[in-house]
């Protein structure tokens, strides 16, 4: 596993994350136990950061975070988002930010810290983003000692342009695989210029860029992949990267045509991203111990710099004409 600097915090985090949303909840049904032993496989891996909400499970995710931390003897990194969380309260849904310090009272206590790693504001609207008063109460939070840095995980490259002025903001997290490439035109640059740390989430399109899911694939009543098809229950740019199935279906096709020997279409998707100058950490989730193993040996996989020109043609012909100006 190899190791990068996030932003200048003097930190070592692993480029190949662990993202906990599946141990939370919308993934279908993963139970206590598995959801314990992927944590610990994780770390048996060499991950060292780890990303969650209190969305997951209105908590659920982060309590198993809070375990880990109490169990293991290595340094791990937190980082969990705030400022959506409805269940439980009497809270509209959509971004809050006034019960930002009711959020994370709550987080404290789910992961048994009295500090948190990384807090990121999640996915605040771009009015929210632009007002100064955000940030200025997130730097009282830290002032008062209740989280060391925090960060900004965004829908769109707007607002990751937006979030990245205010020089507080140690890392961005937004959506970046092979079927959302645009980040590559301007943000990464600028992101390395700033020294912010750079969190790529949804790195495997919520499973398409395993190349294990088809048309006839059936998704748990409670998987997003079955009910957030159309953005009904959140944004669309978070299930399948906002990609049109179908055609997300025939570039996974025109993908595996090119493997390298001994690749796999995960080894491919993650190892692209981790080609790409500017990337921090890559969090892609896992269900099981044996996908965390899958997804973290991407990081010792061999140069593909060969592709990269024949990965880019797939995406301008199939997937950029519908995604690229929406986020």
């Amino acid at each position: 596993m190899k190791y990068n600097n996030f932003s200048d915090t003097g930190w070592k985090v692993s480029e190949v994350g662990l993202g906990c949303w599946q141990i939370g909840w919308c993934w279908g049904d993963v139970e206590d136990q598995d959801a314990r032993l992927l944590l610990n496989k994780a770390i048996d891996c060499g991950v060292n950061y780890f990303d969650t909400s209190d969305t997951y499970g209105d908590g659920r995710s982060e309590k198993f975070l809070g375990e880990l931390i109490r169990s293991t003897p290595e340094k791990i990194y937190i980082s969990t988002k705030l400022g959506r969380r409805i269940r439980g309260t009497s809270y509209d849904k959509g971004y809050k930010q006034a019960p930002m310090e009711e959020f994370l009272d709550r987080s404290l206590l789910n992961l048994g810290v009295e500090c948190i790693d990384v807090v990121q504001l999640h996915c605040p609207p771009f009015e929210v983003i632009s007002k100064k008063e955000t940030f200025e109460m997130m730097d009282e939070l830290k002032k008062k000692g209740k989280i060391q840095h925090y960060g900004v995980s965004v829908h769109t490259i707007a607002d990751a342009m937006e979030a990245i002025k205010n020089p507080n903001v140690k890392s961005i997290q937004l959506v970046f695989n092979i079927f959302r490439q645009k980040p590559i035109e301007e943000f990464l640059k600028v992101a390395k210029k700033n020294n912010v740390a750079v969190i790529a989430r949804g790195p495997l399109a919520s499973g398409l860029l395993t190349g294990e899911i088809n048309k006839d694939t059936h998704f748990a009543e409670n998987d997003h992949r079955n009910y957030n098809k159309n953005g009904e229950a959140f944004d669309i740019g978070d299930t399948f990267s906002g990609v049109d199935f179908d055609k997300g279906i025939e570039a996974v096709e025109r993908l595996k045509k090119i493997l390298p020997n001994n690749f796999s279409l995960v080894d491919l998707s993650l190892k692209w991203i981790l080609m790409q100058e500017g990337v921090t950490s890559v969090i892609p989730g896992a269900i099981n111990e044996s996908q965390v193993e899958i997804n973290s040996r991407s990081s010792d996989l061999e140069d593909i710099s060969s592709l990269l020109p024949k990965i880019k043609l797939i995406y301008d012909e199939l997937i950029k004409p519908d995604v690229h100006s929406r986020w």
